[in-house]
């Protein structure tokens, strides 16, 4: 069983994107992955609502770090799934 790591170890998961994601509320792997990359989005989008947020730095980073792959890994039909929900 993997452990619950914390966000800075995980893929695409930097100090920036960790702390932001530490103002939300999400503070490990397992929270990240109980959210999904699309409503961890949408949470900071909310924190943040004049700020644009570059989708493969936040969403697509989220979605490659529950799935423990390089954000750039992540599959267009699956990257056009992520953007519908946030949409």
């Amino acid at each position: 069983m993997m452990q619950n790591r914390s966000l800075i170890e995980l893929k695409n998961i930097g100090k920036k994107i960790s702390a932001r994601l530490n103002e939300v509320g999400i503070f490990s792997e397992d929270e990240l992955k109980f959210y999904g990359a699309a409503k961890a989005h949408k949470m900071i989008k909310n924190q943040y609502p004049d700020e644009v947020l570059p989708v493969c730095y936040y969403l697509y980073s989220f979605e490659g770090a529950i799935k423990n792959i390089h954000w750039n890994d992540i599959g267009e039909p699956r990257k056009r799934e992520l953007q519908h929900e946030i949409s």
